[in-house]
């Protein structure tokens, strides 16, 4: 048992007696499959762990396809932590820490598109593919006011559903629709970004606000001393950013 934390806050991210960690292969930024067939790999995996050991507890992984999947687990209390991108809707049954890693996203079109600017794809008639119950999607339901939103199945299916649908544009993580766009080819990226996604570990309301402090204060370290920095170069992440420190 760890003799820094209380136990009380223990038993409350462990009511199984194992720390359950949500975790999302929707966002290859956070996790990715062993292709050996062993266990997830990625930066949030490495956090679970961390904290598990923190704790001073066994860490269980429960996988999830999609970030909307992952967020149910721990609204249920499926699940006693989570990784997610910060989201006004998701903020019902979840207490989130300050982000700790920054991702851009990022619009995707044909080669022979007309489009040349972010700005140009909320208009009447077009339509803009998204991961479903993704933050893009969650985001882009908000933001756009003209255009139509058609969604996958998940945010790794956007690119394929967005040519089959003959959608005009998919929404979606940088990299994995850069990813995508090797891959198919005949495919662009707009300039810039459309968001931010302020990506952050989540536990259940339900667990109380110390246990949220703790949570917190265990994302902000993990930025400070470099394991946030250190896991992404790791993994092999280009394009993601270590979040600033809580209230820079």
């Amino acid at each position: 048992m760890n003799d820094t934390i209380p136990t009380d806050i223990v038993s409350a991210f462990t009511p199984t007696g194992r720390l359950r960690a949500s975790i999302n292969l929707g966002n290859p930024i956070l996790a990715n499959r062993d292709p050996a067939g062993g266990d997830p790999t990625g930066v949030s995996i490495d956090l679970a762990r961390a904290f598990a050991q923190r704790l001073g507890v066994e860490v269980e992984l429960v996988v999830f396809d999609t970030a909307g999947k992952s967020v149910d687990a721990v609204k249920a209390e499926q699940a006693d932590i989570g990784f997610f991108a910060i989201d006004p809707l998701r903020g019902e049954g979840i207490r989130f820490t300050a982000p700790y890693v920054l991702i851009e996203g990022a619009y995707l079109v044909r080669n022979g598109s007309l489009l040349k600017d972010n700005a140009e794809v909320d208009r009447a008639g077009r339509s803009v593919m998204v991961g479903k119950g993704s933050a893009y999607d969650l985001y882009l339901t908000r933001e756009l006011k003209a255009a139509t939103i058609l969604r996958a199945p998940s945010s790794p299916a956007v690119v394929d559903t967005f040519l089959a649908e003959n959608a005009e544009v998919a929404a979606g993580v940088k990299q994995q629709l850069e990813a995508d766009a090797a891959r198919i080819g005949g495919l662009r990226l707009l300039p810039g970004r459309f968001m931010v996604i302020q990506q952050a570990m989540g536990t259940p309301t339900s667990r109380g606000d110390a246990a949220q402090a703790v949570l917190a204060d265990f994302v902000e370290s993990m930025k400070a001393g470099g394991f946030v920095a250190d896991a992404l170069k790791r993994h092999g992440i280009q394009g993601a950013a270590v979040a600033p420190a809580r209230g820079a």
